[in-house]
């Protein structure tokens, strides 16, 4: 199991009300939500493997620079040598020492690369990974990497931790009318405000979606609309005017599978009495309390 922790915590956090606080006055919503979604999802999933993947540059500059307007909008500070600074609210910022302490207390590593996404790190793991991997997101780029063949789903949170899909590639075709293979053209195609990601001007999901299904992929959709076959005259002008982004787009749009990342030894394992002891201290410090038992419980009840 990858968790996509930023997209979690940033859940966590909207999700409990920041009224929850340790001993000091630290907020510790984000942090104790965090460890409810870990219980919940070890309990129901049962991973053998659970490994919290990290954006170690959330707006990597070598995506900036193919598209300049990537996830601009989220920026409250350039930063020359990067990466840029991210707006997260304060209350969660001070919370992100305390959900390192708290995956280390469980022994879930933490992953990150340089210059990428959690993205980049969950799509490398997933490729490079010889038994089955759920990805947790709430993010649907990573639809991308789903592959029945190699038992490669998303465990997709954007309906709440109440209302988790399973997406299969019979789940994103139902869905969104695409294969899986074919969900970075869809994206591309599409857009993303979110990520600030323009798309083709004029070409929507059911747009997208039905020249994706004649033509197959991006590259045989902008061929065809250069011949202007298999598309209407409007259609292929659009296509062809927004030549500069889909030059660019499929590579920023591409969730990386090749990183360097060395070995991961991400197995679940019961904890240890002293790491036992050191949950709890941990749990004490900042008010983690019943959440951290779930998380620990949850583990325990894992097959041996």
């Amino acid at each position: 199991m990858l968790l996509d922790t930023a997209s979690l915590y940033f859940r966590a956090y909207y999700g409990v009300p920041d009224t929850v606080r340790a001993p000091d006055g630290t907020p510790v919503n984000a942090a104790r939500g965090l460890l409810d979604m870990i219980a919940k999802l070890v309990s129901l999933y049962e991973p053998t493997h659970l490994v919290a993947c990290w954006d170690d540059d959330w707006r990597p500059q070598w995506r900036v620079d193919l598209i300049p307007s990537y996830k601009a909008h989220r920026v409250v500070e350039v930063v020359a040598a990067g990466p840029d600074v991210e707006e997260v609210p304060d209350p969660l910022e001070a919370q992100i020492p305390v959900i390192r302490a708290e995956l280390d207390a469980l022994g879930i590593p933490v992953v990150g690369a340089a210059a990428h996404e959690a993205d980049d790190v969950i799509g490398t793991l997933a490729t490079r990974s010889r038994i089955p991997v759920d990805v947790v997101t709430g993010d649907r780029d990573l639809f991308q990497l789903v592959d029945d063949a190699r038992g490669i789903r998303v465990i997709s949170t954007t309906r709440g931790m109440s209302n988790l899909e399973v997406m299969t590639e019979d789940a994103i075709l139902a869905k969104y009318g695409v294969r899986a293979d074919q969900y970075a053209d869809f994206a591309t195609l599409r857009g993303d405000a979110s990520d600030g990601l323009p798309g083709v001007a004029g070409i929507g999901e059911k747009t997208a979606a039905a020249l994706l299904a004649v033509h197959g992929d991006l590259a045989a959709i902008r061929s065809a609309a250069e011949a202007e076959t298999g598309l209407t005259k409007a259609q292929s002008a659009k296509v062809r005017q927004a030549a500069p982004y889909l030059d660019v787009a499929p590579r920023v749009v591409a969730v990386v599978r090749d990183l360097d990342l060395g070995p991961v030894d991400g197995a679940l394992r019961p904890l240890d009495d002293a790491a036992r002891d050191a949950a709890a201290s941990l749990a004490e410090r900042f008010a983690l309390g019943t959440s951290m038992d779930r998380a620990i419980a949850a583990l325990d009840a894992l097959p041996s």
